[in-house]
């Protein structure tokens, strides 16, 4: 019989990261997240599975302590809200120019600055253009339930090793803060120095007799090898591209006009979805559970059905620069967004829809 719980998005999280045998938690607290942290806390994983939580000194050293247990080969994690993620990307472009497999978690509050603890979904840009210095990418996933904050952390770290690549799971202050029912999996075992040493033979597990020591690094001073390097790293991205695109559709069969949005947008989506069809408008919604890589191909294909499309999005507008590159500008794309920590509601978005295409 499969174990139900009602959870915080936040908590979600955190029980997931045990049950997935992760080796390593290091945070820092700051709202809307801190509950991921004092979860972890108050369960004590390392009685139940050896798990090791550390508040650090600050977000840059929880980045740090991320790095170092990623190049041991362990499964290791972090979470933060907007600044704190700020604070982490130098670390985070060091882990991806070192190849190395992580989580990261965003629970994102409104900004620019300090801003505001309201959800917002501002950090896109961030997220999947690379925040840090560099041509690197993170995989990034966008959960919409709190049931998805809890399975995408067993994705994510799939997902990491498979490519040897950090991943980011990007929520928002609503998830992370809203209750649902969670369906809660069995317990993994975290792995064993000898498994480590066979799926990650990359890891710096010591110079033993049976193999030599592996050195990890970001840094190569000889362009020319750096430029092979970054190579090497643009083939990973499109391998990614063509193997991991994961996004969900909803009533876009018949649709003549598309709403794009990920995370708590969606939600709101459809709802409006509802609204729209109840007075005859056909509309349908395209959400990305992938943000990096993105849907690009299928929007291209629904850009031949749909009239318009309108991106949903709890920012300026910052998707909204995929989906016009997906769609090629053939059909008009516009954007619907509020800022702050304010989420739209469905009539907002209805009407936005109205008044930009009928």
């Amino acid at each position: 019989m499969k174990e139900l719980r009602l959870m915080k998005g936040n908590e979600a999280i955190a029980e997931a990261a045990i049950r997935a045998g992760v080796d390593g938690y290091f945070g820092y607290p700051i709202t809307p997240q801190s509950e991921v942290l004092e979860y972890l806390m108050a369960e004590q994983p390392e009685k139940r599975t050896g798990m090791v939580v550390l508040q650090a000194e600050s977000e840059v050293a929880a980045i740090n302590m991320v790095y170092g247990g990623a190049g041991a080969g362990k499964k290791v994690m972090t979470s933060s809200s907007s600044p704190g993620i700020s604070l982490k990307q130098e670390g985070i472009t060091y882990i991806a120019g070192a190849e190395l497999p992580c989580l990261i978690v965003n629970v994102v509050r409104g900004g620019p600055g300090l801003g505001t603890i309201q959800p917002a979904q501002s950090d896109y840009f961030q997220s999947v253009k690379g925040g840090g210095h560099g041509d690197y990418r993170l995989i990034v996933l966008a959960p919409a339930s709190v049931q998805e904050m809890y399975d995408f952390v067993g994705l994510a770290f799939e997902l990491a090793f498979k490519y040897r690549n950090p991943a980011l799971i990007l929520s928002d202050g609503a998830i992370g803060q809203m209750m649902e029912k969670v369906e809660i999996s069995d317990q993994i075992p975290r792995w064993t120095n000898e498994e480590i040493k066979k799926m990650s033979p990359w890891a710096t597990t010591g110079k033993t007799p049976d193999r030599p020591h592996n050195i990890i690094t970001s840094l190569d001073l000889d362009p020319h090898k750096q430029e092979d390097f970054n190579h090497k790293l643009q083939a990973k991205y499109r391998e990614i591209e063509k193997n991991e695109v994961r996004f969900e559709e909803i009533q876009t069969e018949d649709a003549e006009y598309l709403f794009v949005a990920y995370g708590t947008s969606s939600r709101i989506c459809q709802k409006s979805i509802q609204m729209a069809r109840a007075k005859g408008i056909k509309v349908g919604l395209l959400r990305p559970i992938t943000l990096f890589p993105f849907p690009s191909a299928r929007l291209l294909e629904l850009s031949k059905q749909v009239k318009g499309i309108l991106t949903v999005e709890m920012s300026a507008g910052q998707m909204i620069e995929d989906v016009k590159l997906a769609v090629r500008c053939s059909i008009p794309v516009e954007h619907y967004g509020r800022m702050g920590g304010i989420i739209p509601s469905p009539a907002e978005v209805l009407t936005a829809l109205e008044q930009n295409f009928l």
